[in-house]
């Protein structure tokens, strides 16, 4: 199976029915004032986006949030003056959910949890729209997240530009998007990045629980691992994880992500919702238990990190286990993983990071990492 993040796919993201929250007109400001929207009903006051530095800050490409493989063909056929007339005579026509639809309905679940223990804290997700489009498209995206009822006040329209000067000022937690060098680009810059594809079959995921999952070395971890394993073999790897199983391994590039998941989670626990938290957290790794997953463990025990559960399959496939768990998204560094988690129906996210992305994955299938 070949993954592309702009290929048409016969499957559709399906749309999660979770609470409902209100939208306005876009705003860029993060002034103190409450807004006021006028409904059906009569004046009500909607939610404020907290502050960047207070907030998981999460910026979603506008390709990956919806389904745009039509636009995207128009604008490569035609040129960027019938793309802009086109999204123009479109901009009442909705787009439909895309593969990082869920994930976001997901995340603002959360919020409505959070806001209910936590009316006044700002310790919320944010998510940010970004965009390569002109302006002039910003309407039609304005009445799609309308018409999903989404609650995404931060948009970045850069006209052609790249969005990662933006994202940096945003404090952005994580980026998704459909252009792997864009996110090349974010890693780059020490932002948590990972690519997104639309793929045939879609699993349906939890309505009221946020799940993540991830991959160990070069995604939570460093590459260190990986890279004696390539230059030295499974024998030397294992050596190696012995020799220093109590040394820590280096972060990786969505360490940070998971951290902030976990500062979410214990607000959950401050108010005794351990049992009940609407945010769950794996680790699916092929590491094997017992000869190289106690220091995986030490390490994320010693950063201060819980992960709820944790999957050692000593080189068995992972499509099966996370068809299983159902994330909203799921993590790896190498495309062959994440192309198994996408024929059992996983949207899986891949992270260009480490030696793996010098080798063809489907060449060098790592037994251990």
């Amino acid at each position: 199976m070949s993954l592309d993040p702009v290929q048409v796919m016969s499957g559709q993201v399906k749309e999660l029915k979770v609470g409902p929250s209100s939208n306005g007109d876009s705003r860029g400001s993060w002034e103190e004032k409450e807004e006021i929207d006028q409904d059906n009903v009569g004046l009500t006051t909607k939610p404020k986006p907290p502050k960047p530095e207070n907030a998981v800050t999460v910026a979603v490409s506008s390709r990956v949030l919806f389904r745009t493989e039509r636009e995207q063909k128009v604008f490569e056929q035609d040129g960027v003056e019938e793309y802009l007339r086109f999204q123009i005579e479109h901009e009442n026509e909705p787009f439909t959910p895309g593969p990082a639809f869920p994930f976001v309905k997901a995340l603002e679940a959360v919020n409505c949890r959070l806001r209910e223990l936590y009316p006044q804290s700002e310790e919320l997700f944010d998510i940010v729209l970004v965009t390569y489009n002109h302006a002039h498209v910003g309407i039609r995206l304005i009445n799609t997240i309308n018409h999903h009822n989404l609650f995404i006040e931060r948009f970045c329209m850069t006209g052609g530009s790249s969005p990662i000067g933006y994202l940096k000022a945003w404090q952005t937690n994580l980026y998704l998007s459909a252009d792997a060098d864009k996110v090349r680009e974010a890693l780059s810059e020490g932002i948590a990045a990972a690519t997104m594809f639309t793929s045939e079959k879609v699993t349906e995921v939890s309505e009221s629980q946020l799940r993540v999952a991830f991959d160990g070395d070069a995604v939570l971890f460093s590459d260190e691992s990986e890279r004696i394993f390539k230059a030295h073999g499974l024998d030397k790897f294992f050596e190696h994880e012995r020799d220093n199983e109590d040394t820590l391994l280096d972060h990786g590039p969505l360490k940070g992500f998971l951290e902030a998941l976990g500062k979410l989670q214990k607000k959950f626990y401050a108010k005794g919702q351990r049992l009940d938290c609407p945010i769950r957290t794996y680790l699916v790794t092929a590491r094997s238990a017992a000869s190289s997953g106690i220091r995986a463990l030490k390490t994320l025990r010693a950063w201060g990190l819980e992960i709820d559960e944790a999957l050692f399959l000593a080189g068995a496939p992972k499509g099966p286990m996370l068809e299983k768990i159902r994330p909203h998204i799921y993590f790896d560094d190498q495309m062959f993983h994440v192309e198994g988690a996408a024929e059992m129906g996983t949207v899986a996210a891949h992270v260009p990071y480490g030696i793996a992305q010098k080798h063809n994955a489907k060449q060098n299938i790592s037994v251990r990492k």
